[in-house]
């Protein structure tokens, strides 16, 4: 099976409705960080503004952010980012009305037919996962060499012997990109390179070891030793591992700390907001979106990851997003939150890992 992007359809503006539409109304930010009464917020969908008589793609998309008119183009920005002054976009309908169109069904996804009676419309245990699978490969074959494949991850892979190998294959064969994570993740892989353990268990046979509880803290005191994960690594002489692969093969990672990390391990980033920056840059070329076992990463990456991207040639692309979870409400909370075109698979993420890992061919 070879692998094909769906074409975009863009909206035929020649038609009356659009043509006679008004021109968007951009009014200026009362105070920074402040937002002008009315203002538009945006959404996943691709969303276009009538200026003069043209209808104008915004190039990127966020959701609850402004359109800002910024030297002569539309940018798509925080509230919080804003600065007295600049024009943002007014308006509340999605239909052209105040000349603003969101399109929503430009890549012509297949739609289930609404029957009055049907079974499994939903997304559970029970789900057959075969074709989602077979999909997954041949997307990701084809985006390691064209596009850009986020990873959104919890740390139950390190507690996992195979789960955590099966991930360090991928990075090592080119399907990683980028990184997203919390603290947890790294501290737990990185007490798997240094002492074999996760929280003081032996990470294939699970057998606690003597004073295992602390096995994580002497982790992070070691790497905060060293000044950096980088060093740590190079410095104690590891080898295996997730944080070991990424570092091997200089796939970016951004570790977004929480309240209750211990430690935490350096270049964990404490600041929340700057954590979402970090984590958004990596985001806004992403083409494809994996976010396994964390619900909090993965209700925030949804937020800030658009249905599709533009990419330098003008071409309109669909951005791929899969929500892999063990527990069901997971999954459906990500899609009550507005993620509209996330793709739920419901299993233990250790097991879809490795799974994705031998359909791919990397054992």
């Amino acid at each position: 099976m070879s692998f094909a992007l769906r074409v975009y359809m863009a909206p035929d503006f020649s038609k009356k409705e659009f043509v006679d539409a008004p021109t968007c109304v951009w009014l200026p930010a009362p105070a920074d960080q402040v937002a002008p009464e009315g203002y538009h917020a945006m959404s996943i969908f691709p969303e276009y503004f009538k200026i003069g008589d043209t209808w104008v793609l915004a190039p990127e998309s966020r959701m609850d952010c402004v359109a800002v008119r910024e030297n002569g183009r539309i940018a798509v920005r925080e509230i919080r980012t804003l600065r007295c002054g600049e024009l943002v976009a007014i308006g509340r309908t999605e239909n052209g009305e105040e000349g603003i169109f969101i399109h929503p069904d430009g890549f012509r996804e297949t739609r289930r037919r609404n029957e009055v009676f049907s079974f499994r419309q939903g997304r559970s245990r029970e789900t057959a996962f075969s074709k989602d699978y077979d999909e997954l490969y041949e997307l990701l074959r084809y985006e390691r060499e064209h596009g850009k494949i986020v990873w959104v991850m919890g740390p139950a892979f390190a507690f996992d012997h195979d789960a955590r190998n099966a991930f360090s294959l991928l990075v090592a064969n080119g399907y990683v990109h980028a990184l997203l994570a919390g603290n947890a993740l790294a501290t737990h892989d990185l007490e798997a390179a240094y002492l074999n353990t996760a929280l003081g268990q032996n990470i294939y046979t699970q057998e606690s070891q003597p004073n295992g509880h602390y096995n994580h803290l002497d982790t992070i005191n070691r790497a905060r030793y060293h000044g950096s994960i980088g060093a740590f690594i190079q410095n104690e002489g590891l080898t295996d591992g997730i944080m070991c692969q990424c570092e091997k093969h200089h796939v970016p990672y951004v570790l977004a700390g929480s309240i209750r990390d211990d430690g935490p391990l350096p270049g964990v980033i404490g600041d929340a907001y700057e954590a979402q920056d970090r984590m958004r840059e990596q985001v806004r070329d992403a083409t494809t979106v994996i976010c396994m076992a964390s619900m909090l990463h993965t209700i925030a990456t949804g937020n800030m990851t658009p249905s599709y991207r533009v990419l330098p040639d003008g071409t309109v692309r669909q951005i791929y997003f899969y929500c892999v979870d063990i527990a069901e409400f997971v999954v459906n909370k990500l899609v009550d939150r507005g993620s509209l075109s996330a793709r739920g698979i419901v299993t233990n993420v250790q097991d879809f890992i490795v799974t994705l890992t031998k359909g791919l061919g990397l054992q």
